[in-house]
């Protein structure tokens, strides 16, 4: 019975993987009982539950086999504490094993993690909310010592063109209409040589980042632009548009052109196109420059413009009209792979009103009931009218 209790005594041993020397440094008299106290919390502080069990039982067992009374004991009494010892010190050891050869403790650990699988971009409201204006939950953050920051409206800025049309060119009334050997006409020709000036300038600037241009030749390219921008207007390619108007230009050529279906087509030259002035401006500082250049086009188009329902609206694509216009492209001329594209138009204060645009208005009818139909009332019906406005 004494070998069985050594070994199991040398089983704990074996498991708390305590050294020899700290278990007789804690049994010796001779060390302050504080120090015992430290070292033992020390311990147990960073052990298990098994292995304080089991250390507990050593110590006592240890107390025991040194204590005077028992070497005076009767062998039976000596032998069943002997026997009692070993079993509680055997279950315990066991306990600590048994936790070791746990198959849960084998498999591999499993780790939940939360994902967002799906982004809500509507957040419904409360059925009944306390503070329903902005001005209350502001309030009511305030008063809870939530600061909420100023956020800065913060305009966008394209700096590809500018924003308007700098010194806009002014038409002479009759244009076209007056001959050039005419007093109006020796008139217009004094007023477009004093503008040339200013002109010549701006043509000298654009010539340092642009050496190709010439005015002679930019007009036919001018026509060209013109042309296939608004082909590419009644076909509603806005990749290409882009490419043939400005960011200012283009939102005034697609205003209001929803639901409708536009017929456009060039006819014929009625004049050669020609370049009537010539700007250069600078934007934010002096070294990013601009160039506008105004294109007079004397044609003749044909334009249609139908609603949703298929009903003309305006024009027609067997009427050819005469049209004369004041075209102004620019360029964005620090940048070398800008090109020109339009900027936008100059209507003349004396030219002539457009025609009204026809519209289709819907005639209501009378209020019906569930179980009637409109046949059934007998009211004639009415053919539709168009409304010009």
């Amino acid at each position: 019975m004494g070998s069985v209790f050594w070994s199991v005594l040398h089983i704990c041993e074996g498991f708390r993987k305590r050294r020899l020397d700290v278990i007789c440094r804690l049994d010796d008299h001779n060390v302050p009982e504080r120090e015992k106290r430290q070292h033992r919390a020390l311990n147990s502080s960073s052990r298990s539950s098994p292995e304080r069990a089991a250390d507990r039982l050593f110590r006592r067992s240890l107390a025991r086999l040194h204590d005077p009374s028992m070497q005076f004991a009767g062998p039976k009494m000596a032998a069943s504490m002997q026997l009692r010892m070993a079993k509680s010190a055997l279950s315990v050891s066991l306990q600590g094993v048994e936790c070791l050869l746990n198959p849960a403790r084998l498999a591999a650990s499993s780790l939940m993690v939360p994902v967002r699988t799906k982004k809500r971009y509507f957040i419904p409201p409360s059925a009944n909310p306390k503070y329903v204006t902005p001005e209350q939950q502001q309030k009511h953050a305030r008063a809870a010592g939530i600061v909420v920051p100023y956020e800065r409206s913060l305009r966008p800025m394209n700096i590809s063109c500018t924003a308007g049309i700098f010194d806009p060119y002014i038409p002479p009334e009759g244009d076209a209409r007056v001959s050039s050997l005419s007093k109006e006409g020796l008139k217009q020709k004094m007023e477009q040589l004093k503008q040339s000036a200013a002109s010549q300038l701006a043509i000298r600037k654009i010539k340092d980042h642009n050496p190709d241009f010439s005015t002679k030749t930019f007009a036919e390219i001018a026509q060209n632009i013109f042309i296939e921008a608004h082909n590419n207007l009644t076909n509603f390619n806005k990749d290409k548009l882009h490419s043939l108007v400005t960011e200012r230009c283009y939102p005034e050529m697609v205003r209001g052109n929803r639901y409708k279906t536009i017929r456009w087509s060039f006819v014929e030259s009625l004049q050669p196109p020609r370049v009537v002035q010539v700007r250069c401006t600078d934007m934010m500082n002096k070294g990013n420059l601009y160039g506008q250049v105004t294109v007079r086009m004397h044609t003749r188009q044909t334009l249609a413009i139908y609603d949703r329902f298929g009903r003309l609206m305006y024009g027609g694509e067997q009427i050819p009209k005469d049209v004369l216009e004041y075209v102004v492209l620019e360029r964005h001329l620090v940048n070398p792979y800008s090109p020109w594209r339009l900027h936008g138009k100059i209507v003349p204060s004396w030219a002539p009103p457009k025609d009204a645009v026809t519209k289709t208005v819907m005639i209501p009818g009378p209020s019906l009931e569930h179980s009637q139909e409109y046949e059934e009332i007998g009211i004639p019906q009415a053919t539709p009218t168009q409304q010009t406005l």
